[in-house]
């Protein structure tokens, strides 16, 4: 890849053409994230995986909360070829598309688990590159739309996909995993090919008009010059992504087994450690950040700049902001691993569970969604986070209920429609808060590191879960009720934040630019 300073936004008109498109790609960005969460937590349970494992396969959930750390890159880089006739965000969505396709490929080739390092392996890839390519997606949606009122619909447009897409795949992977003939690999490759779509209409769209090689066609050789050399170099770009993931992944499992560590090493200390870590630091220099002037390396570093300006803007209370948005989604994350083992573990069929995720899940969460979107347009924050928080709750209390009455397929509805409604009404008002938080100045950096942020505790703790639940039925409990519980106590215990987050303000820019 080579350096590239960044280039103006690929053409596409505004309204409806803009809206259609972050549809299609809130949809594919939201298929495989299913595929590497929940869909294979079923497909792990299905095989015999001790729950204990399955918890630790939550962790791959933890990739999407560093995306900060490479963020830096898509602004910097271009991908060879692609960029040549499609821009730097197209180029970026491009091959994180293929690098989406080949991963589940990959899942599909190895769905019969008998490796469980190799399915680690692919699923970690996934991960990335679904990240990856959200976000590609999320900065072209920036440039696309710089003013409020021109993102608002495009963001809701991607949202509504992407909503829709995890639906669809918890649905549909389950309904084709219990065909005989065609089972997981089938289920897999299916979402493979449906996450894929995007592909083919990014190619056929016009190419970007400040690229030198558009204006001058002889130096850039036209679209299909492009997309060969874009293909080619995606090849080796892939490659080289999966050997070094490859072998950090072997270098960890060795390191662990030479210190002694096997599936009964309670790991969660050291992975809360390790994950934590960078933002520990960012606390702990505090002190030194709210005394930082303007021209401050600190503030006017390109690689933590962004991030450094949101513990200046918001003091010490960035520390309260970071807890609460920490914990306000928490329940949910924890309820997402474990929901489809505990239903199948009642003795619920993948099509029941696949009919239920399908239109009833869909319907609950568009209302959901809706109603949230709704709310933060009508009413103060206090009001709508803590309508929010409640409705998450109850969708997890309903797992609970869902295993003391007795099986019927009406009761698993009820219970699916519980948990999609409270997730996308709290899911909407939880991205516009996350949004007015951020900086203008700085909003695909501070946005990439509080969304993901908001998500790493949970998802650290969710790797655990299995676990615990393991360990309270061998005390004499019932481990998924008490799971489920708690889970949705930790929604509402969120709002004790509330009281000292209403006081929150940022202070305002003082560089000179600003004040001029």
């Amino acid at each position: 890849m080579t350096a590239h300073p960044q280039g103006a936004a690929a053409p596409i008109a505004p309204g409806l053409p803009r809206m259609l498109l972050y549809v299609l790609l809130g949809f594919s960005a939201g298929l495989p994230f299913y595929m590497f969460s929940t869909v294979l937590s079923a497909r792990l349970s299905d095989h015999g995986v001790a729950l204990t494992i399955i918890g630790f396969f939550a962790w791959v959930q933890l990739l999407p909360t560093f995306k900060f750390l490479w963020a830096p890159l898509l602004d910097r880089y271009d991908v060879p070829g692609f960029a040549r006739f499609w821009g730097k965000r197209r180029g970026w969505i491009m091959l994180s598309q293929l690098g989406i396709f080949t991963s589940m490929l990959a899942m599909t080739v190895t769905a019969s688990d008998s490796n469980l390092a190799i399915t680690a392996l692919f699923a970690v890839l996934l991960a990335f590159w679904t990240t990856t390519l959200e976000v590609a997606a999320d900065a072209w949606r920036i440039e696309l739309a710089p003013t409020p009122e021109e993102q608002g619909p495009i963001a809701a447009s991607n949202l509504w996909g992407y909503r829709t897409a995890m639906v669809a795949a918890g649905s549909g992977a389950l309904l084709i995993a219990d065909m005989p003939a065609l089972s997981w690999p089938g289920a897999y490759l299916a979402i493979a090919v449906a996450a894929f779509l995007p592909f083919p209409i990014l190619c056929a769209m016009r190419p970007d008009p400040a690229l030198s090689s558009v204006r001058h066609p002889a130096r850039g050789g036209g679209r299909w010059v492009a997309l060969g050399t874009g293909l080619v170099a995606s090849v080796l770009i892939l490659g080289v992504a999966t050997l070094v993931t490859a072998a950090v992944g072997w270098a960890i499992l060795s390191g662990a087994s030479g210190i002694g560590f096997d599936q009964n090493t309670d790991v969660k200390p050291l992975v809360f450690t390790v994950a934590m870590a960078p933002f520990l630091l960012m606390a702990a220099a505090l002190p030194k950040i709210i005394k930082a002037r303007p021209d401050s390396p600190l503030r006017s570093s390109a690689a933590i700049g962004p991030y450094v300006d949101f513990f200046w803007r918001y003091g010490f209370m960035a520390i309260a902001v970071l807890g609460f948005v920490s914990v306000y989604r928490m329940g949910d994350v924890l309820a997402l691993n474990l929901s489809k083992p505990m239903i199948l573990g009642l003795g619920y069929t993948k099509s029941e569970i696949g009919r239920a995720d399908g239109v009833v899940a869909l319907a609950a969460s568009i209302i959901g969604v809706g109603l949230g979107g709704w709310m933060v347009t009508r009413w103060r924050w206090g009001v709508t986070l803590t309508i929010g928080a409640f409705f998450a709750a109850l969708g997890n209390f309903g797992f609970v209920w869902l295993a003391h009455m007795p099986r019927g397929e009406v009761t698993l509805y009820i219970a699916t429609a519980l948990d999609q409604f409270g997730n996308g009404m709290a899911g909407a008002v939880f991205v516009v808060y996350l949004s007015m938080l951020v900086n203008p100045r700085y909003p695909g950096a501070q946005y990439a590191f509080l969304s993901g942020f908001a998500f790493l505790l949970s998802r650290l703790l969710s790797g655990a879960a299995g676990k615990v639940v393991t360990d309270l039925d061998a005390a004499g409990y019932n481990g998924f009720d008490m799971f489920f519980l708690a889970s949705g106590v930790i929604s509402i215990a969120a709002l004790a934040f509330l009281p000292f987050l209403a006081r929150t303000r940022p202070r305002p820019d003082d560089r000179p630019e600003a004040a001029a």
